[in-house]
């Protein structure tokens, strides 16, 4: 496929988008963890978030129309440095459009809007330890690997 790269456009998601960033989130979750979402939960998971700014936004990449990509961010409060982090989650690109610069786009449009903020302190995200393709994409936009491990209980 040759496309022209300058053709894709990032925006905020919309309330009308929420049925295919759950399909992009179902996609993402079987490829990454060959884990099974339940359709009914992600799609309502996703439009609250799409549709309540206080639990975070969607960015989506566009190509020619098509919605081609998605990006979560959600916050972190940081009592340390009195500011928030945006935490990147739910990254996906449908794959005959990666390695097009999709998430870089949608990427550089997230530091865009977090650096037009004063109380964003940083910006945040977290891969499967065996994507190494995605560590060095996130790497070479310029973000660095931390010295925190991710832990959780989940309910």
């Amino acid at each position: 496929m040759n496309q022209d790269n300058s053709a894709i456009r990032v925006r905020r998601a919309r309330a009308d988008d929420a049925s295919e960033i759950a399909a992009f989130n179902i996609a993402m979750a079987l490829e990454t963890e060959d884990k099974v979402l339940d359709p009914d939960v992600i799609e309502a998971g996703v439009s609250r978030m799409v549709t309540d700014d206080r639990l975070g936004f969607y960015l989506v990449g566009e190509y020619s129309g098509q919605v081609v990509g998605c990006l979560g961010v959600t916050y972190e409060w940081s009592d340390w440095r009195n500011g928030l982090f945006w935490w990147i989650q739910s990254v996906y690109v449908l794959p005959e459009y990666r390695r097009r610069n999709v998430f870089a786009g949608m990427y550089r449009k997230t530091h865009e809007l977090a650096a037009e903020q004063p109380d964003i302190c940083g910006i945040r995200l977290y891969v499967e330890k065996e994507n190494e393709r995605a560590r060095s994409t996130y790497l070479a936009l310029g973000m660095s690997m931390t010295h925190y491990d991710l832990l959780e209980v989940e309910f």
